[in-house]
């Protein structure tokens, strides 16, 4: 029996892309090339933890943005919103006043990956307080933070596509 292969997270690459990466992930092998590649999970595992974690990239990186009031793991995040992460605004009226907090929420299934996949969520979710469309300008502020942030994205989503084929890659 063919399982078919989970294009869901590549569409958009390159045939000629494709054509070198879908038989890598019929095959199973994409997973472990990952795993020699990126090395094993980070160590990022509470809310708080997680927050000080984007908090420091803000800090190099950002900090003329807008602060941020909330960052933590959502463990329903990838199953309700087909989401990776998500950067949200609310407004509130308190009094006179408006008060407006910002929050990023991270997929738990980041919890158990290796740092990099962690910082390209965690990058883009930040590009979010200055852009808020998938834009030149959204990108550029990406790859300033992580310069490898397409490699990586590409990666990402080639993890994500052996997952939902072959099942959970154990990061040691």
């Amino acid at each position: 029996m063919n399982t078919p292969v989970p294009v869901n997270y590549l569409a958009g690459y390159p045939p000629d892309l494709l054509a070198q990466v879908l038989p890598l992930l019929a095959e199973g092998r994409v997973g472990e090339r990952l795993q020699r590649k990126y090395g094993p999970a980070h160590g990022v595992r509470s809310d708080g933890a997680l927050y000080d974690y984007v908090m420091d990239l803000k800090a190099r990186f950002m900090r003329s943005s807008p602060p941020l009031s909330k960052v933590v793991w959502d463990n329903k995040l990838h199953i309700i919103r087909n989401a990776l992460g998500t950067h949200t605004t609310v407004s509130r009226v308190q009094g006179s006043k408006l008060k407006t907090k910002r929050e990023i929420r991270i997929a738990s299934l980041f919890k158990d990956t290796p740092e990099a996949f962690l910082r390209m969520i965690a990058v883009h979710e930040l590009a979010h307080a200055k852009e808020s469309d998938h834009g030149k300008a959204f990108y550029a502020l990406c790859t300033w933070m992580e310069p490898q942030y397409h490699q990586i994205e590409l990666d990402l989503r080639l993890f994500l596509a052996h997952r939902d084929l072959h099942g959970v890659v154990n990061w040691g």
